[in-house]
């Protein structure tokens, strides 16, 4: 275990038939932070920590990459490629749900029903920022955040749009939010990687998606270009909907 993650208990978690480490600390409230390409990075265990420290039990899923290293281009380099073919994400195609969509929302429910309470908390970044809106799909999903969600890749104006959501998830969304759900975005406007979902998720769900949006250079909003004020209302969004 790296020194990034000493503090935190390694685990694993299984659903059907498919298994992925787990690292977890923590008390209080469940929310399950996904990490962004390139993997585990220094970056991201340092903002779950914040979430921890802020009084939540959270556990970080090791979908792919390295743990506990640094951010590196090189290491973007190499996993992009794998995760391009992997079964598990759905990069390129539009109105689908990812396969790994089912393993995140196993991963939430066993959280609920071990902790209680009104839910857990879900947050994606970047490659996996769109998981979150697809973990809402089960009701144990109750504070979805969307760090600068970039998948499908946005090459083309259908893929640019597209919320990785198949259409009947998309549906299922979609009536959460009109009985009172939330779901909270965070990106840089100019970050051409986002594409233009964010006005998808604004005319789908309405004023049901909470938009903080940033002026300037940058992609990751809570860790490598880390936006204070995005930070704030990551927690303000988990306190409202997990302790509120």
């Amino acid at each position: 275990m790296t020194n990034a993650l000493a503090r935190w208990t390694a685990g694993t978690h299984t659903h059907e038939g498919t298994t992925h480490p787990t690292y977890r600390q923590g008390s209080g409230p469940g929310v399950v932070v996904i990490h962004e390409v390139p993997g585990l990075t220094e970056a991201v265990v340092a903002f779950a920590q914040e979430v921890v420290d802020a009084g939540y039990t959270v556990v970080l899923p090791h979908l792919f990459g390295a743990a506990g290293r640094p951010f590196a281009v090189s290491d973007t380099l190499a996993v992009l490629p794998r995760l391009c073919v992997s079964r598990e994400f759905a990069v390129w195609r539009t109105g689908r749900t990812a396969p790994v969509a089912g393993w995140l929302r196993s991963l939430a429910a066993d959280l609920h029903h071990e902790l209680g309470g009104p839910g857990v908390g879900a947050l994606g970044m970047c490659f996996t920022g769109g998981f979150a809106l697809a973990m809402m799909v089960e009701e144990h999903t109750v504070a979805p955040v969307l760090c600068q969600p970039s998948v499908p890749f946005a090459v083309g104006a259908a893929r640019a749009a597209d919320l990785n959501l198949s259409p009947g998830d998309l549906d299922v969304v979609k009536g959460r939010c009109a009985a009172g759900q939330q779901v909270l975005g965070l990106r840089y406007r100019t970050d051409p990687m986002v594409g233009t979902r964010f006005d998808t998720l604004t005319r789908e769900l309405g004023d049901a998606f909470i938009r903080v949006e940033f002026d300037g250079r940058g992609h990751s909003t809570v860790t490598e270009q880390r936006q204070q004020e995005g930070v704030d209302a990551v927690m303000g969004f988990l306190e409202t909907h997990l302790h509120g």
